[in-house]
């Protein structure tokens, strides 16, 4: 079977399966070759490819011939669902395509990987069905079960992505399939169940989809000595850009009240008498029934203490962005661990109630529960106790419909040292790429470090797309800065003019809810009479329904907060406008940055040039990358935070756009206005 390299060849394998809708790219095929090597030689490679290179095409080829070749396994690691749908529904069959036209025989098979709890357990479904009388506490949990055994029944995965909208989604808890009360081959739908299905695919594939959060779970659990995914020989990680804050989160311990409650509530709810405390078929009056529900109603009270505590913590002169509030602990912030010994209490009881349950179905149940209440207990026991080094800590509240929901939480101040013990461990090759992972001057030095990825080889692709062409960018220079009088008023107001400009199609980019949720209070009116649909996070459904709205809407506003500046991607005319409100650094006092500069200054390091702005200036690139998706794209970037041309960092933005779209960028010092779909300044 020919190199890489063969592949691309003008009358090579892909120009043959394709015909004329291949289109050569000498980006795609020096990324094809670096990471050729890199597998090669168990090597470490970060690649920057600029949109259109084809980035996933250039990296699951020598994937599977590497697997084809040396039957060595790939994860393949992505951070968005649409990625995942994009490199298993369309790049993969045609990378099989390729190598039949190659003369292979054998094409890599491949499987998507998800969490465990996104599959339903059959047998779950059933005991839920039967005792749902004693199990569900209202009417709107009772529907929400059934419509899950509607779909069950007729689905061809059992995964959570597939099943319809929930109307309740707690109730999934009760039918999901759940390592602690798994029955193994003893289950009596053991042949059916969807997890065993998908776990003997995902044994014997070549080529593993996953996302993030579940590599940097099987990375988390092998520092246990287990693991999620069986052995691999490579790790393929797109979207790289993101994989430090999502390995922090799973690197980190959070106990939430929600998570509590919940907990507690499918167990045992006291004002109702339902949960499965009342489902067992136990003798009526039974001690053991008894004492066991007399340990939840004690471990809810315990709870409700200890939630007010950190609700109160986080409060007191936290930061704030719109209902959340969160404060990173102090040295003399004392939290009582009330709620570890009430849950360990509970366990107790558990496990005696457990030894006299005569069904297995019921052991299995209250074993998953006792699991469930020991690791909340040994969770909140670190978090008080604060055993966990080299970890900020901190308490947070939200407010919602249901009151005031509090969370304690801590994350690696520096996830580098174990992603270098685990991730990057010797005889496994690991390439990671991203349309944003260099800062000006096109250094990856931020992110190597960042992630613990010591002299990995690098490159650097640019975008074949004519950028410079493609992309007009305003800076709004005479706009106020954040924090001065009248600041939502002027973003309104520029907003609007540029909005008009291009009639619409827009994102309206911020890095705080509270300004968002305020400028679209001012803006609404105005985009409402002149017909233009508003699209707003947080308030109108989820980003994929928001998405797939506003591409049917021409002339659609989204107004968007951090999830819409990566991983978006809208072709054609229905985006021409990405308007950045505000440079997106990170909040100073948000706990985690205020823990990175206080080591940075503890090692003599600058946290602004060192942290803060490389961070910053990758999160401008991908909020400057929503635009232009295809080389017929075409449209404005407007820039409204004057700093990027007033403050000396302004520099580091400018030189991380593309070659050719500064050299043509529009400074403008006064406030515009709209005239015959045009913006107008007044001394143009």
């Amino acid at each position: 079977m020919p190199g890489v390299d063969d592949f691309f060849a003008d009358d090579g394998p892909i120009a043959r399966a394709l015909g004329d809708a291949y289109e050569p790219r000498p980006q795609q095929r020096e990324m094809a070759r670096a990471v050729e090597s890199a597998l090669a030689s168990r090597g470490r490679l970060m690649v920057e490819a600029g949109t259109g290179v084809g980035k996933s095409f250039a990296y699951l080829l020598p994937a599977a011939l590497a697997a084809a070749r040396r039957s060595e396994r790939v994860v393949i690691a992505t951070n968005t669902i649409a990625l995942q749908e994009q490199v298993l529904g369309h790049d993969l069959p045609m990378v099989g395509r390729i190598l039949r036209a190659a003369g292979s025989d054998e094409t890599p098979t491949a499987t998507l990987v998800k969490g465990r709890s996104n599959y339903i357990s059959i047998r779950r479904l059933r005991l839920a069905s039967r005792r749902q009388d004693a199990l569900l506490t209202d009417a709107a949990q009772r529907r929400t079960l059934h419509a899950i055994e509607d779909w069950a029944y007729d689905t061809a995965d059992g995964t959570l992505a597939t099943a319809p909208a929930l109307e309740r989604p707690a109730v999934w808890e009760r039918v999901v399939s759940d390592a602690g009360n798994c029955m193994g081959r003893r289950c009596p739908t053991y042949k059916a169940c969807f997890f065993q299905r998908a776990r003997r695919a995902m044994e014997g594939a070549d080529l593993l989809v996953c996302n993030h959060a579940v590599l940097c779970s099987d990375l988390a659990l092998r520092r246990r000595g287990v693991s999620l995914l069986p052995e691999y020989d490579h790790v393929i990680i797109d979207e790289a850009h993101a994989l430090e804050d999502v390995a922090t989160d799973h690197f980190g311990l959070s106990v939430a009240d929600g998570r509590v409650r919940h907990l507690l509530a499918s167990l045992y709810d006291a004002r109702k008498g339902r949960g499965l405390l009342a489902s067992l078929a136990l003798a009526p009056g039974d001690p053991a029934a008894e004492s066991a529900r007399g340990a939840v109603v004690r471990a809810q009270a315990s709870a409700d203490l200890f939630f007010d505590r950190v609700a109160a913590l986080a409060q007191d002169a936290g930061r704030r962005d719109g209902p959340g509030v969160s404060r990173r602990l102090r040295d003399d912030d004392d939290i009582d661990d009330m709620l570890g010994p009430a849950l360990k209490d509970l366990a107790l009881h558990l496990i005696a109630l457990r030894d006299r349950a005569d069904r297995d179905e019921d052991r299995f149940e209250l074993t998953s529960f006792i699991e469930r209440a020991r690791a909340l207990a040994d969770e909140a026991a670190a978090l008080c106790g604060r055993t966990l080094e080299g970890c900020a800590y901190w308490a947070e509240a939200r407010v919602s419909g249901r009151g005031v929901r509090a969370t304690l939480a801590c994350s690696p101040v520096d996830v580098g040292p174990a992603l270098r013990d685990t991730l990057f461990r010797e005889g496994r090759s690991v390439v990671l790429t991203s349309a944003t992972l260099t800062t000006g001057g096109g250094s990856f030095r931020h992110a190597a470090e960042r992630l613990g990825c010591d002299e990995p080889a690098t490159l650097a692709l640019g975008s074949p797309f004519d950028l410079s062409r493609q992309v007009d960018l305003f800076v709004e220079a005479g706009a106020p800065a954040p924090g001065q009088p009248g600041y939502a008023d002027a973003i309104a107001e520029r907003s609007l003019a540029h909005i008009d400009a291009t009639d619409g199609g827009a994102f309206v980019l911020f890095t705080s809810y509270a300004l968002m949720n305020r400028v679209v209070e001012i803006m609404e009116p105005a985009l409402a009479r002149r017909g233009m649909p508003v699209l707003v996070q947080g308030r109108d459904a989820g980003r994929g329904a928001m998405l797939e709205s506003f591409r049917l809407e021409r002339r659609g506003v989204l107004f968007g907060a951090a999830s819409f500046w990566q991983g978006v991607d809208v072709r054609g005319d229905s985006l021409r406008n990405v308007i950045l409100t505000r440079l997106p650094f990170d909040p100073p006092d948000r706990p985690i940055v205020e823990a990175r500069a206080e080591a940075l200054r503890s090692r003599g390091a600058d946290p602004f040039k060192t942290d803060a702005l490389p961070r910053a200036v990758i999160r401008f690139k991908q909020g400057f990358g929503r635009l232009i998706r295809s080389a017929e794209d075409r449209g404005r970037v407007v820039v409204l935070d004057p700093r990027l041309v007033t403050k000396w960092y302004g520099r580091a933005f400018l030189a991380a756009l593309p070659e050719g779209v500064v050299e043509r960028m529009r400074v403008e010092r006064r406030a515009p206005t709209c005239a015959e779909g045009r913006v107008v300044y007044p001394d143009t």
